[in-house]
């Protein structure tokens, strides 16, 4: 079993060239004229981007607008970590084939990036093999290898000597001994990522036949050595990146631009810090409310509190020290009751509605303790899940006031409110309004034209955070 180790190993490793890595990248990035197009399992994989394009379908239409902008990448929000596994390959194979009609018809080449969750959850190995499947099937070509990158470090995710650790305050703990390692529905043992993906493939890759991307070898800016290790993968072969820093993220997308240029083909399970590098898109300071909140008169906002992680709970506590907020507790254990749900959240879209006239911030959040039933299975669970993400998503969708800004917190709220309460096609991510956590500027044909909706995930941020962020968009 992997051992909790000091934070302070993070700072041990030598300092790159920053300036050297850059110009190194950015050579690559743009040389590559392939169209990337990120598959995102739930609403937090741009919370390290700007700029940039999220489109809630994946129509023709709508991925055909994505190969015709001048961006390098645009992302397609999935919400697959909500599906069962059917839905789940059925959008996949969907979104393969779509994908490469479209570049075919526009004469593109391109590369599919399934951004999945930081802490190891989600539907792997399921989604990328349909990837595979769909490419090699419209394709002379083989996929020869699966990279797996889910270092995060504005959530505390790091890759140290192939394990995944997830820090908490001074220490980094392996992922494998943390909560996000107990999830009913993707949860896992090995915090080990060449033991993780020996876990989840069920033995079909093991773990001795990963292909491992060390953090001597980055910091030592070994780009022949990286760049051999990916042109010898084949067979769908596994390779994982150590990482600490966006730096080293930086270098092995230098090698592997340059792989890709020698014809190797490649599918990719990361983090949102992946990315970012592969985009080659820079850094942006924190926005300011200015930025986000550009409608006179509109002071208050509501804040939707889905996620059931301990420093979710953390956060919200933190935040009820807040002045002048209204709080709201969901009874999400009316699951269990026909009807029950639809009542309370009528019930609560009637506080929302009053308090936003009066110019008071609400905050809206499920029930702390998560529901226990006996003989549970996890397919039961997720469904309860959606059901109860689906009355959060009703009050937010009925609301016969405009709020001047919303918040949600947790993936799967996230998900339901953008699509389906707010009715967004196509969102432009405006940047990041505390580190990790993503701001949407919503488009015209949503419910709310043009309005700043917060895309908080449920595992980012120190107990502060959420109450920083809320603090910033209210006006006293």
């Amino acid at each position: 079993m992997e051992k909790r180790i000091s934070s302070e190993i993070l700072q041990s490793y030598p300092c790159y060239d920053k300036r050297k890595v850059d110009d190194l990248l950015a050579a690559e990035a743009d040389a590559d004229t392939r169209k990337i197009v990120v598959l995102d399992d739930d609403p937090t994989g741009i919370q390290t981007v700007h700029d940039v394009s999220v489109y809630t379908d994946w129509s023709l239409e709508s991925i055909g607008r994505g190969f015709e902008e001048k961006n390098k990448l645009f992302f397609i929000l999935t919400n697959s970590r909500g599906f069962t596994k059917e839905q789940t390959a059925k959008a996949h194979w969907e979104i393969g084939k779509r994908v490469d009609q479209t570049a075919k018809e526009k004469e593109l080449k391109y590369l599919i990036v399934s951004r999945g969750d930081s802490t190891l959850r989600g539907h792997y190995p399921l989604e990328t093999e349909v990837l595979k499947e769909v490419q090699e099937e419209q394709n002379p070509w083989k996929v020869d290898g699966e990279i797996l990158c889910p270092f995060f470090s504005e959530g505390g995710r790091f890759t140290i000597d192939n394990v995944h650790y997830v820090q908490y305050g001074s220490e980094l703990v392996p992922a494998g001994e943390t909560e996000f390692a107990g999830d009913k529905t993707f949860g896992y043992h090995s915090s080990n990522l060449c033991g993780y993906i020996e876990e989840k493939t069920k033995g079909r890759f093991r773990a001795d036949s990963v292909v491992r991307i060390s953090l001597e070898d980055l910091r030592g800016m070994k780009l022949d050595k990286i760049t051999e290790q990916l042109l010898a993968v084949k067979g769908f072969q596994k390779i994982i990146v150590n990482a600490v820093d966006e730096y080293d993220i930086k270098v092995f997308c230098i090698a592997l631009y340059r792989a890709m240029g020698k014809g190797k083909h490649y599918i990719f399970r990361t983090a949102a810090a992946f990315v970012k590098a592969l985009g080659n898109i820079s850094n942006k300071p924190l926005l300011t409310r200015d930025e986000m909140i550009t409608a006179a008169g509109r002071t208050a906002g509501i804040v939707v509190i889905g996620s059931h992680t301990e420093k979710t709970t953390m956060q919200l506590e933190e935040l009820k020290k807040t002045v002048g907020l209204q709080f709201v507790e969901m009874n999400s254990d009316l699951v269990l009751v026909a009807g029950g749900l639809e009542r309370e959240a009528e019930r609560i879209r009637t506080v929302c509605e009053n308090a936003v006239r009066e110019g008071k911030t609400v905050v809206v959040y499920t029930k702390r303790r998560l529901l226990s039933i006996e003989n549970d299975t996890k397919e039961a669970a997720l469904l309860r899940s959606l059901k109860i993400s689906e009355a959060v998503m009703s009050l937010v969708e009925k609301l016969e006031v405009t709020p001047g800004f919303i918040v949600s917190k947790g993936g799967i709220t996230s998900s339901d409110i953008g699509t389906k309460a707010l009715r967004v096609k196509c969102a432009q991510v405006l940047g990041q309004i505390r580190p990790g956590v993503p701001v949407w500027r919503i488009g015209d044909e949503s419910k709310f034209p043009q309005l700043p909706y917060v895309i908080f995930p449920g595992n980012v941020g120190e107990v502060t955070t959420l109450r920083e962020a809320v603090e910033l968009l209210m006006i006293y």
